[in-house]
């Protein structure tokens, strides 16, 4: 298990010795807290400007390895055929067809082996389906590095990297190995694929210096990691880790040691399995010894035995089971949801918990303006500008008495658009539907730097303001650092600009500034009024901003202060004075032109998708790097905290779960909904913590950092747009990026468990008043009323087709009205299994009566009354198909006909029944003899009685019990 507190290297050097490499080393460690004089020291193989020799690298190579992370391991195709027999139903049918074949009945193995043939066959085709869709969304791409060698700057593949190396970044890199920086300049990381933390990372060369042993990822300053990104600046970095050591790669290898446990279906139909080889076993051991106190002979007890464990074992179950799922889940890719596992599906309907990360799952993953405030006390509200698409949206005043594009309204979006080093182009790739926006490179525009950045872009084009609106070119810049808090750009006017343009000469001045809101607000003298004249500002004015500030704060936004400086037209000498000037001089007397404020927006529908969720007894819990303030604000606009709840008791910080043991998390009530600066390592410890509460967890992310949760919880889903590494380990993957879509997938798993349950209450009844017919008979000393091999027929044409037709049952009202099955439930319940009893009772009930009809008063032959007593058993079954569409509805209450598939099932089943019973060649070859005219009377009646007595069932059930 990986941590993300970095600690202190306790041993500063290790030496290799002669035999391993000659290359004094240091271990590998980030090194967050050693100046460059010292790091310098324990690299002395890396020159300072020269980094290593080519010779010294090769042997660093055959010390370290190559610096990359295990390939995929995608399952090999024999390996999904052998699951296909793990299964122990299947097992169950391998031992019933062996059985038969030491019998000397090769029909009846034949039979059960072709049955257990087109179960694998199913699925093995989806679950290796799923294992190559999966595969083509792997990134197999190999990134390429800048690397200092030799004295000479080369690009070589990141892969051949080693510690000592000297690697330069640049603004749209992915960092290629942990580094200890030398130098940097303004650079940024988004460290989100990590932390989950959206807003990008400043970074610098200063040692961090700190009493604590450990510090979280986040906190390292000095630090770049493996797979994060670079989104402005450059930097020179010193590789102090690389491969399995990195961040990224401890991660990888603590995946590698869990396993994947079984899913509460497969567990479920385990345990049924097993209940049924007890009662194969405990019927056979009854038959042969009621056979023996009847002075039988031993061996025709034997095939009795065997004739009762074959009724048993409900041959259709696991290939409808396999069926029903596959369907659900082709059902499911059509709504871009990839299932990599048929039981997954299952799975999804009984989730009592959901525990998402914000960032790129429930949010956007980008930052988009939200509001803007301007000092002439104007506000607006910003909605869905994105830089992907700054056209849609809109901009809306709060009050419409306001004026339309006041002075202070233009200076705002000038600083917007100038005020950056981001860019914004038209994409040549893009979709003319919005609708289909759903790719990012498929958008209208291409953005490229920091998104803040590209945020208020994107609100200056929207407006008609963008950088092509100002006629300025830019002259000196001071950018943004952590004691000012600031960025300052200045501009020359070219020539005469918008005439709402304060610039009367050309060659004049402008100075824009964008920063922290008491950064710019201390640094600013004058604002615009509503009237476009410029006067000091207040201290009512100042009050009124600042509490502006605070409301917008309050929501969770970031929030960034808008200023400019207007200079007159300078000579050379007096402009190089005014680029050399400090700060204090050049950024004071600012004029104040207003907040705007950034977030990173809720994903559309997701306020609706929770609420459902919800409704559907389903808790959702946001774990996410963020400040426990803006996680708050998130969590309160998309419906997980309402407004009356108590946010202090509900959202709890990292360093808080760091305190916690398993066992107080699992007793939290009520249970946090938020946790807010959480690393991997707590996203583990919450969804374990949950599971041992009894909870059945859904995880759902984006990044590496909630790879480890994914790959533990129940069903741990992952984002399309998502890592490598986090796709690898989910069982299932939104292709579509849509949350949304989840909650289609749960009412889907509820689906396909009503329809499961169906049709196990269906084929175990059948099976069951074989049961009763063969033991009910054995006990009063009749004949057997059916052969092995009808035995085989009647469950392949009475249980398979009409089981595979209700396992595609149409869905019925309220699923996401219910709440959540327990996890704890068996499949059956005991009402369920006493409907099953009952009814496999009275359908054995009426196949005896028939059978002594037609032996002691018609007196037919014995083959003839197996036959009467076969078509009987396996008429009332197809009947009881169309009676199991719903356990609780009567028939007479829904459309009895609106299920294609099973009139489709019913009909084949029926014909072939016909065909064994008519069609010499086959009627001998399944023991079977002709049916009269007087014996389909009969069973008509049987089929009445069944009908009534089913109906009477289910009214007894929605009277007393409700649900089974």
């Amino acid at each position: 298990m990986t941590s993300t507190l970095i600690e202190k290297t306790k041993s500063p050097f290790f030496a290799l010795t002669k035999q391993d490499h000659p290359i004094l080393h240091p271990p590998p460690a980030l090194y967050f807290d050693r100046d460059l004089v010292t790091l310098h020291a324990m690299y002395p193989a890396t020159h300072p400007d020269h980094g290593l020799a080519a010779a010294k690298v090769l042997r660093l190579q055959q010390h370290y390895g190559l610096n990359q992370l295990p390939p995929a391991s995608l399952p090999s195709a024999w390996r999904v055929l052998f699951h296909q027999f793990t299964d122990l139903m299947v097992i169950l049918l391998l031992i019933a067809s062996i059985v038969e074949g030491a019998q000397g009945d090769f029909h009846s193995m034949s039979v059960l082996l072709s049955v257990i043939g087109i179960n694998t066959i199913i699925g093995f085709t989806q679950e290796w389906k799923a294992s190559k869709t999966l595969h083509t969304l792997m990134d197999v791409s190999i990134p390429q590095a800048r690397v200092i060698r030799d004295g000479q700057r080369q690009i070589v593949s990141a892969h051949e990297l080693v510690p000592g190396d000297l690697v330069v970044v640049e603004e749209g890199d992915v960092i290629p190995a942990d580094m200890r920086l030398l130098s940097a300049n303004q650079l940024e990381v988004v460290e989100s694929v990590l932390t989950g933390e959206s807003l990008p990372v400043q970074k610098n060369a200063q040692p961090i210096l700190s009493s604590a042993p450990r510090i979280p990822i986040g906190d390292c300053f000095c630090n770049v990691f493996m797979s994060t990104m670079v989104i402005r600046g450059r930097a020179v970095g010193l590789v102090t880790r690389t491969g399995l050591d990195t961040e990224i790669g401890k991660i990888n290898a603590a995946l590698s040691k869990r396993s994947k446990a079984k899913t509460r279906i497969q567990m479920k139909l385990d345990k049924l399995g097993r209940c049924l080889v007890g009662l194969a076993a405990l019927l056979c051991a009854f038959v042969v010894f009621i056979g023996l106190a009847w002075q039988k002979n031993i061996h025709d007890m034997l095939n009795v035995g065997l004739s009762l464990a074959v009724s048993v074992i409900p041959e259709g179950l696991v290939a409808v089971t396999t069926v029903t799922m596959a369907l659900a889940v082709r059902h499911m890719a059509k709504r871009h949801c990839l299932l990599r596992t048929l039981p997954a599906i299952e799975t999804l309907g009984s989730v009592t918990m959901i525990c998402s990360d914000k960032t790129g799952t429930l949010t956007e993953g980008r930052m988009s303006a939200a509001m803007l405030w301007t000092g002439d006390g104007i506000g607006f509200d910003i909605n869905d500008i994105n830089p992907g698409y700054p056209m849609a949206g809109t901009l809306k005043k709060r009050h419409i008495q306001d004026k339309d594009n006041t002075l202070s309204f233009t200076l705002a979006m000038m600083v917007c658009a100038l005020c950056h080093h981001a860019q914004l182009d038209a994409n040549k790739n893009a979709s003319s539907e919005p609708e289909d926006l759903v790719d990012p490179n498929s958008l209208p525009w291409h953005g490229t730097g920091d998104p803040l950045e590209l945020a208020l872009l994107a609100v200056a084009e929207h407006t008609g303001y963008g950088p092509a609106t100002w006629p300025m070119t830019l002259f000196w810049e001071r950018p943004f650092d952590r004691d000012r808090k600031m960025m300052s750009m200045v501009y020359k006017k070219n020539k005469c600009g918008p005439t709402a343009m304060p610039l009367a000469e050309e060659d004049s001045i402008m100075m824009v500034c964008k920063g922290a809101p008491e950064a710019i607000l201390s640094r600013c003298a004058y604002i615009y009024g509503p009237d476009g004249t410029m006067g000091p500002i207040t201290k009512k004015v100042g009050d009124t901003a600042t509490q502006e500030h605070q409301k917008m704060a309050a929501k969770g936004l970031r929030v960034i202060g808008l200023a400019i400086k207007q200079f007159p037209a300078l000579d050379s000498t007096r402009s190089h004075l005014l680029s050399a000037s400090s700060p204090a001089t050049t950024e004071a007397g600012l004029v104040f032109v207003g907040f705007i404020a950034v977030c990173d927006p809720p994903k559309l529908g997701i306020e609706a998708a929770i609420a459902t969720c919800q409704q559907a007894g389903i808790q959702v819990i946001m774990m996410t790097g963020d400040h426990p303030t803006t996680a708050t604000a998130i969590a309160r606009q998309i419906g997980i905290l309402q407004d009356l709840d108590n946010s202090q008791s509900l959202v709890v910080h990292g360093q808080e779960v760091d305190l916690m043991s398993s066992e107080k998390i699992q007793g939290l009530e009520p249970f946090p909904r938020v946790f807010a600066r959480v690393s991997p390592d707590h996203k583990l410890k919450i969804v374990e913590a949950l599971q041992q509460r009894g909870e059945v967890v859904a995880m759902t992310g984006d990044g590496v950092n909630d790879a480890m949760a994914i790959k533990q919880a129940d069903i741990g889903i992952a984002m399309g747009s998502g890592t490598e590494t986090t796709k690898l380990v989910a069982d299932m993957i939104l292709l579509n990026n849509d949350f949304a879509t989840l909650v289609d997938a749960i009412e889907e798993g509820r689906h396909v468990f009503d329809n499961i349950l169906k049709f196990v209450v269906y084929l175990l009844s059948c099976n069951g008043a074989e049961i009763f017919l063969m033991l009910i008979c054995a006990i009063a000393n009749l004949d057997l009323p059916l052969t092995v091999m009808m035995i085989l027929w009647a469950n392949i044409i009475a249980d398979i087709p009409p089981a595979m037709a209700i396992g595609v049952e149409k869905k019925e009202k309220g699923l996401m009205q219910r709440l959540p099955r327990d996890p704890h439930r068996a499949i059956l319940t005991k009402v369920a299994w006493a409907v099953i009893g009952t009814q496999a009772l009275f359908m054995a009930g009426l196949t005896i009566l028939t059978y002594c009809l037609a032996l002691y008063v018609r007196h037919m032959t014995l083959a003839q009354a197996q036959s009467l007593a076969f078509t009987t058993l396996t008429t009332v079954q197809l009947l009881h198909s169309f009676l199991s569409k719903s356990i609780h509805q009567s028939i007479f209450s829904i459309n009895v006909f609106d299920n294609v598939w099973l009139i489709v099932a019913f009909i084949i089943s029926f014909g072939l029944m016909v065909i064994g019973i008519y069609v010499p060649g086959i009627s001998s070859w399944l023991e079977l003899t002709n049916v009269d005219g007087l014996s389909w009377a009969m069973i008509c009646a049987c089929c009445l009685a069944q009908i009534l007595f089913v109906e009477a069932g289910k009214w007894f059930i929605r009277t007393c019990h409700g649900q089974l």
